[in-house]
């Protein structure tokens, strides 16, 4: 059996940016749906989109709704979720606030690693 193709999105788009950040976790959840693995790594201001309570305010018209919802999907399909503790440093995010449920927090090498491990990447 052949391994499955991996995907990485890198988030660092912020919630300034309200349109730019849909697409990894749509993109997530299809690359879940075509039997790929798929992760997100957000970085720099992407981490704002990981701190708890932030996507909630988040809401484009149909057929996208609320990012929290986009986030629930991705993350109960099965997309993994990293967040940069470097960057949520740099902007003064106190890790121990909360993050997304299921957000894990890694360090810089790890996003080194995935490029190098993934398939495919994607920046947004």
């Amino acid at each position: 059996m052949e391994p499955k193709k991996k995907f990485l999105y890198v988030q660092t788009s912020s919630v300034e940016t309200p349109e730019r950040t849909y697409a990894p976790f749509i993109l997530g959840l299809t690359a879940i749906a075509m039997g790929m693995d798929a992760s997100i790594f957000f970085g720099i201001k992407g981490v704002t989109i990981a701190q708890r309570g932030k996507a909630e305010k988040i809401n484009l018209p149909q057929p996208f709704g609320s990012l929290k919802g986009a986030i629930e999907q991705a993350r109960e399909a099965g997309v993994t979720f990293l967040v940069c503790e470097e960057s949520a440093r740099m902007l003064g995010i106190d890790l121990d606030k909360g993050l997304i449920d299921g957000a894990k927090v890694v360090g810089a090498a790890t996003l080194n690693t995935l490029v190098m491990e993934s398939d495919a990447v994607m920046y947004f």
